[in-house]
Parts: C-alpha cells; structure tokens; sequence
C-alpha cells in the first residue's frame, strides 16, 4: 500500500528538477524563514560613480520572475524571522541608550537614569496570582458571604495556577468597567504624553528652575514600551535618563541625579489626569495612571545601594523583548475586526470579547466617533506605538538598518568582484503580491526550524 505524498512535498520535488531551482530556491533561503515574504517585480543596475559605466545589472526573472523580500513584521506571532531582528535591533537601540555605542558617547553610562513601569489602574476585581516568598497565597481573600450588587461573591480563596485560564478575567464582568478600560486604552498614549510634560516641570520644580531655564541647562530623553497584562490592559515600561542640553553628549549639572529623577517620576504619577469624552453616555470617566508605580536605578553593573537597581542589559533585554508582542499576550487576536458579525467566531476567552464589543459599541457613537474604537477593536482599543523613544535618546532603527545594509552590500559588492570605490543601484521595482507557493512554504519552514535550532 502507497501512501500519498502530501501537495507540497510533490510540488517541491517536481521544483527540484527545474533548471531554475537553485535560483529559487536561493530566493527563500536568503529570508531565513520569512513568514509572509513581499513579491517584487523589476529590475536594477548598479553604477560606478566615477565613471558612469553600469557594472552589474540584475532582474526578478533571475529569480524564477519574482525577487522575494522579508515582511519585516515586529510581532513575533506573525513572522518569527522578522521579529527576531526586531527585538536585536531594539536591545542595541535601548543599550546603546544607557551603556553607549552606536555613534552614542560611552559617558552617557555616568548620566543619572530609571527604569519605570506605569500601570493601569483598576477597573474592577479580577482573578489573579500571588507569590511571597515562593508560595502562591490567595487570590483575593474577603469575608465568607460578601457578595456585590449583582450576587456574586466579592473575593477569591483560590490559589490559583499559573496556567489558570480564569486569570485576568473579573470576579464580577457585570461591576467591571469596560468602557472605562476601553477609553483608558484610547487615551493611554496621550496619557503618556502628558506624563513627560509634567516630569520635565517637577523637575525643574524641584531645583528651582523655571521649564525656560530647565530646557537650556538639561534634557529628559527617554525610551518606552508597552505590555499587555492578562486583564488586557497595557503597561508602559521606560528608561528616563536625565541629560545635558545636547543629550547624550553633553553631561549634566551636579544637581541631576538618580534620587531626583526616582522622586519625580513617583511624584508626576499621581499628577497626570485626562477627561474622557462622552460623560453624557457613559457617566464621566477621569483617566489616570494606576497607583502602582515602579521605579529603580539602571546601573551597568546592576549592583547599588539603596533602590533595587536594574542592569543595562537586563533592562535593553527586557524592552525588546515586548517590543515584539501585541495584544495576542492577553488572549486577543492578531488582526482587524471588519465587521461585527466576525466577532461571534473570534477564538477569544470571554473578558476580552466583551472588551472588544465594547470597542465597536463606543466606536459606533458620535461622541467617541475620532477615538477609532473600531479601527483598534482586536487591540482592546490601544491604537498606540508599541516601542517609543524621544529623538534624543539613542540611534534609530533607521539607522542600524541602513548600517546592516551596507555591510551587506559591501560584501556583495566583494562577492562580485566590483570596484571597492563608490557604487549606487538605480532600480524599478513595483508589488507583485505576497506569501508562499505550498511547496515554498515548506521549504522556509526548514530554513526557520533550522536557525531555531541553531539559536539565530
């Protein structure tokens, strides 16, 4: 008895008898496993500067009539490959921040800096997991019989597993405030806006300095990321660095330092309030930070006194690390919800389904019209960035991208024998599409098994 070949594996084997198949196949390998690569269709030459001779010229018919690029998605759910360089680049972008390098003064490691996570604040009681000392205390311990208005019981006895599915949900979904969660969603980037006004005033405040006075003897530069929670909102995690002037090159007066930058950033926290739209519809909502606040000096040896300290490649590794994820951490879905009837097959728990619905019910009133509630509904109403940083705190991805360009065109360029003087590519090149033939796919999911296993 023969057992049929699965389509793809026929499909590769038949490819392999092309006269074209390492052209081809050559066009995949280089992605290194690209989930979801981008068709390009056209051709370049590359010039000699000096000279205006065209030295080399290439086509996408010399790879089977499509050349092939990365997605270059961040979330690691989407494209594993892609994120990964993602997340690299942006542990050096973070690091250079706090320890120097990449066109970065290592004196920037003297300046005073923190490493904090603002939360959200609560929306009512949900189901979590408690840890002192090694051991899993209570969920949330209250008085046998009290119960909330709707009759459920108002605390938890349990000690919960980590894998508890029911973590993150409400003891109560009727007492939880969805649309209260939602607005603070919609409102979270300006809420951080608003946060480093205020710091850069409690600051100056605090040496005695007017904002004027402050902006021209310092600077606050900054990096943030954001992380969902198992309740499905968002935290923001930051390094704050306090500055000279100029930034990373210019050091700062005496007055700056580490106890200074902790006090005001716990002093701002509780500042920053914002009034949502809609009070008519929903009753008034102020929006604010949560009360937890953490904040601790950033060393590079990530050893110091008093406050627990955070290391520089323990905090880079930390932020990166988030800057590949989306809400998909929280039990939402990868993509935009287009119509609501989608919402019935949505493969999501129930709290953030309702979190969702009530997305596209704000998202639908007038008053809540240029929020785009609906736009950001599969984010829990987050339509923020993930990975944020001022213009002064570090290089750019921009930056380290075009530097990992050249390189490789440098050893193209070596590859091909051309000139080491000067060169530039003149090319056309239009969208032709996107994805994977089967038995393409099968042979990236190869390339992406292997460089897992060898830890690239």
């Amino acid at each position: 008895m023969t057992t049929a070949l699965p389509r793809s594996v026929s499909a590769l084997v038949a490819r392999a008898s092309d006269p074209e198949f390492a052209a081809w196949r050559r066009n995949i390998v280089r992605l290194g496993g690209c989930t979801n690569p981008i068709h390009l269709v056209g051709a370049a030459t590359v010039y000699d500067t000096k000279t205006g001779a065209a030295l080399l010229s290439y086509g996408s018919d010399a790879y089977g009539g499509r050349l092939l690029t990365a997605c270059g998605n961040r979330r690691a759910t989407v494209c594993p490959t892609c994120s990964a360089l993602y997340r690299a680049d942006t542990y050096q972008l973070i690091r250079a921040g706090l320890v120097g390098g990449k066109s970065v003064r290592e004196a920037v490691r003297d300046h005073p800096r923190v490493f904090a996570t603002l939360t959200a604040p609560g929306f009512g009681p949900v189901h979590t997991r408690r840890e002192r000392d090694g051991h899993v205390r209570p969920c949330r311990p209250r008085r046998t019989g009290d119960h909330c208005a709707h009759g459920t019981p108002a605390g938890c006895r349990e000690r919960h597993p980590a894998n508890d599915p029911r973590l993150g949900e409400p003891l109560c979904p009727r007492c939880y405030d969805y649309a209260g969660a939602v607005l603070w969603h919609a409102f979270a980037g300006r809420l951080w806006h608003r946060f480093g006004l205020e710091l850069r005033r409690e600051v100056a405040r605090q040496v005695g300095l007017s904002r004027t006075e402050f902006g021209e003897v310092a600077r606050l530069s900054y990096a943030k990321v954001a992380e969902y929670q198992r309740r499905g909102l968002v935290h923001f995690h930051a390094v704050i660095r306090l500055d000279g002037p100029d930034g990373p090159d210019s050091h700062p007066l005496g007055w700056a330092t580490v106890p200074l930058l902790v006090d005001s950033v716990r002093a701002v926290v509780g500042k920053v309030r914002l009034t949502a739209p809609g009070s008519a519809v929903i009753g008034p909502r102020v929006l604010r930070f949560g009360t937890q606040v953490d904040v601790r000096p950033v060393t590079s040896s990530g050893r110091t006194a008093g406050e627990r300290p955070a290391s520089a490649a323990a905090v880079a590794g930390y932020i990166a690390k988030y800057a590949t994820k989306g809400a998909e951490t929280a039990g939402a879905v990868d993509g935009r919800i287009h119509h609501a009837r989608h919402m019935v097959m949505l493969p999501v728990r129930a709290h953030v389904l309702r979190m969702i619905s009530t997305c596209w019910w704000l998202g639908g009133l007038p008053e809540f019209a240029p929020l785009g509630l609906r736009r950001w509904a599969h984010m829990l109403g987050y339509g923020g960035h993930f990975s944020t940083k001022s213009r002064r705190y570090s290089t750019t991805l921009t930056a380290l991208r075009q530097a990992r360009a050249d390189h490789r065109a440098e050893q193209q360029r070596d590859a091909l024998g051309l000139p080491e003087h000067s060169t530039v590519t003149v090319g056309h090149w239009r969208y032709a599409g996107r994805g994977y033939s089967p038995e393409a796919a099968l042979l990236a999911a190869s390339v992406r098994e292997g460089g897992a296993r060898h830890g690239t």
